[in-house]
């Protein structure tokens, strides 16, 4: 048994050897698929090399030059002024955005919760001396998690709640 288990061990060192003798190392395979793939040349920012002297801009029109949205200026009174319902959809929307992500961010805790209460459960109804010694202690705990529990419910759901009237909101006014 071991003098098949040796020279099969020598096969594949054996093999590997010869593989790794015909294909090169790796670096070098690395090094010619650098060489090949030249990136493009693109302008990096960093500490020693950023503009102090001027604004830089990742995305759109320098801040000095103006803006010129046609379809915007289209839709603008004569007089000056600004619509009103062009500040207010932009408001209810920027108030949506938030609304999710507190939603999101409610529907993860309670998620978090509800793992952790089934974790506990389960870990304290597997030991059965646990269950005798401390079955006082555990229905205080398990009491207190399912309130948690039901006030994280409360919360997502009136999350929930508040977006879809968020959602309306914005509907009326001719956002989308």
């Amino acid at each position: 048994m071991k003098h098949t288990i040796y020279i099969t061990l020598a096969g594949m060192v054996l093999t590997a050897a010869v593989c790794t003798a015909q294909s090169g190392s790796l670096g070098d395979y690395a090094r010619a698929a650098r060489k090949e793939n030249k990136p493009t040349a693109t302008k990096v920012f960093d500490n020693d090399n950023i503009p102090k002297d001027s604004h830089l801009s990742v995305v759109g029109a320098t801040p000095d030059a103006p803006a010129t949205n046609n379809a915007a200026n289209a839709n603008a009174p004569k007089d000056g002024t600004q619509a009103a319902d062009a500040p207010k959809a932009g408001e209810i929307k920027s108030k949506l955005d938030e609304q999710k992500n507190k939603l999101d961010l409610a529907a993860r805790e309670l998620d978090v919760t509800q793992r952790e209460y089934r974790m506990r459960s389960a870990s304290f109804y597997a030991d059965a001396g646990a269950r005798l010694r401390n079955s006082a202690a555990w229905d205080k705990q398990d009491a207190d998690y399912k309130k948690k529990i039901a006030d994280q419910q409360k919360a997502v759901e009136d999350g929930k709640k508040q977006m879809e009237d968020l959602q309306e909101q914005l509907r009326k006014t001719g956002g989308k």
